[in-house]
């Protein structure tokens, strides 16, 4: 198999002098992106950090341990936090993702999980890193990126691009990296906390990030993996955040494929007038988006003005479904384009691709299956039950970062075949196609946000003058799936009162947008919550 590290080394080696990213007044070429990844790599080995080889290679037995150092980006998108993925791998340590939206509580939860041995990060989270690194056990190196903010270097911090200054831009003498070398992505899933998902660099390329030909079978050569990018003459705008999968995935399959990666000028929010702008500027061909969030802002900008967006061939959707009436005018805008709609999961990469004009109805990836409700067997085409999707094959992570249970529960063998069952129930269809009906478990997806309820329960619970409270989704235009608090008073609190207290422990995107009263029980009689009451009050 390949890895990251490898194959941009090699594109940069064949088209040196192409674009490879682009941001704002900030053009840089194969050859600067393969240099200031290597100064990166150069600094991080030089504080000591990489791959800890326990005299099998770094390899470890159990799938859900990591022999790499990690490397924790804590950055709004930009050239860094792909410089921080490649630039790890290149010093064979395991990057992984900060939602820049959580506040010291659950950021300090997140670090006690990964343990990271670095950290990137932009001065405007300078604050927050320096509260939340004296409570860990073990003090990171400390990278911080200048922004508007102004912010000053955290005692003991490097400057990133002082560091990078003074680091040499020669490759590591005696560090290979490996197609089995780890890359951690974070996801809150539906533990409610987040989980690290431990992919191996080889099939997180298998899989999310496309190595594939168009007969599916996988590209595994460095010869022909190249040839390909040389070909390529694809430009990606990327408005996803980098720290959720489709923002990175995107990206990174965009140069895997030799393409050139753009960010709009703003990437602190959506700004779909400047996202469009970019687009047109820049002549990409290709658009990751998530659901109504982004197709209905962009349908607007579209519709405020004329843009000449010829070169725009293919928007990619994942994480959150777009409504028919919003797809059907973004077509109609942009009726050279299409719209391939895609799910699947940080556990699993890409399963499913909308089949016809059904919501639930998707054609299945290659290794996709669906399994019986007890999980012992796979279900044929047209058995009328309700199974769990399963994904198996090539191109599947190990485990969950220090949690064997968890492990255990999502990761499991049949047959013979390793699977990962992230917990979505599905039908199979006699035609092949897959219905899928959604998670099990109380995960409210909001605007591309996996947020779950119990979560949010237990702030409103601890807020003064709320009994008990129960949090469920309702439809929205702006978001997909809104949060909404139903709460049983016990005095008389304002709802800004009560969003200002869930601030204090919650990130913005996962305050609810509304509270619901209620004099009557939000329990059922074995004390278990009683969300189907609670959603009759929404309507």
């Amino acid at each position: 198999m390949l890895d990251l590290a490898t194959l941009h080394e090699a594109i940069a080696a064949a088209v040196p002098d192409r674009e490879c990213l682009v941001w704002r007044d900030r053009r840089m070429t194969w050859r600067e992106m393969s240099e200031r990844t290597r100064r990166l790599a150069n600094v991080l080995h030089g504080n000591g950090l990489g791959l800890h080889d326990n005299g099998s290679g770094g390899r470890t037995s159990d799938p859900w341990e990591s022999p790499h150092d990690h490397l924790a980006l804590y950055l709004h998108n930009g050239p860094e936090y792909l410089e921080g993925l490649i630039g790890a791998h290149k010093a064979r340590l395991a990057p992984f993702n900060v939602n820049y939206r959580y506040v010291d509580d659950e950021l300090a939860h997140l670090f006690g999980d990964a343990r990271p041995a670095a950290v990137i990060y932009h001065a405007r989270f300078a604050q927050a890193i320096g509260r939340v690194v004296k409570r860990l056990d073990r003090a990171p190196l400390l990278l911080q990126v200048a922004d508007e903010s102004g912010e000053d270097l955290l005692p003991g911090a490097l400057d990133y691009e002082e560091a990078l200054a003074q680091a040499s831009a020669t490759p590591l003498h005696g560090v290979r990296p490996e197609a089995g070398d780890l890359h951690i992505l974070y996801t809150g899933g539906t533990t409610g906390m987040p989980k690290g998902v431990l992919w191996r660099i080889g099939d997180l390329m298998l899989g999310p990030l496309g190595m594939r030909r168009r007969d599916g079978t996988p590209v595994t050569d460095l010869g022909d993996a190249v040839a390909t990018a040389v070909r390529s003459d694809h430009r990606v705008l990327v408005g996803p955040p980098l720290m959720h999968g489709a923002g990175t995935w995107s990206s990174l399959g965009g140069w895997c494929g030799g393409a050139c990666v753009v960010f709009p000028d703003r990437v602190d929010g959506l700004d779909a007038a400047n996202l469009m702008a970019t687009a047109e500027r820049e002549r990409v061909t290709r658009m990751p988006l998530v659901g109504d969030a982004f197709a209905r802002p962009i349908v607007e900008a579209l519709e405020a003005r004329d843009h000449d967006l010829g070169s725009l061939r293919t928007f990619v959707n994942s994480a959150a479904a777009i409504s028919p009436a919003v797809k059907r005018r973004l077509l109609e805008l942009l009726p050279h384009s299409r719209i391939v709609d895609i799910l699947g999961s940080s556990e699993s990469g890409f399963q499913l691709a909308r089949s016809g004009s059904s919501a639930r109805t998707f054609m299945p990836t290659p290794g996709t299956a669906v399994l019986s409700a007890d999980r012992s067997r796979r279900l044929a085409p047209g058995e009328d039950e309700m199974g769990w999707l399963a994904k198996g094959g090539d191109s599947i992570p190990l485990g969950y970062l220090g949690d064997p249970e968890k492990t255990a529960s999502t990761f499991r063998t049949l047959d013979g075949e390793r699977l990962v069952v992230p917990g979505d129930r599905a039908r199979l269809l006699a035609d092949g196609t897959v219905e899928l009906h959604g998670r099990e478990a109380t995960t409210i997806n909001t605007g591309g946000e996996k947020v779950f309820a119990e979560e949010v329960e237990n702030v409103v619970r601890g807020l003064p003058g709320v009994a008990d409270a129960l949090v469920v989704g309702r439809p929205s235009e702006r978001w997909g799936t809104e949060i909404v608090a139903v709460i049983r008073p016990a005095g008389a609190p304002g709802d800004e009162e009560l969003r200002e207290g869930c601030a204090a422990h919650l990130a913005r995107y996962k305050i609810p947008k509304a509270f619901v009263r209620t004099d009557g029980g939000l329990r059922l009689p074995n004390g278990k919550a009683d969300y189907a009451a609670a959603r009759a009050l929404l309507d």
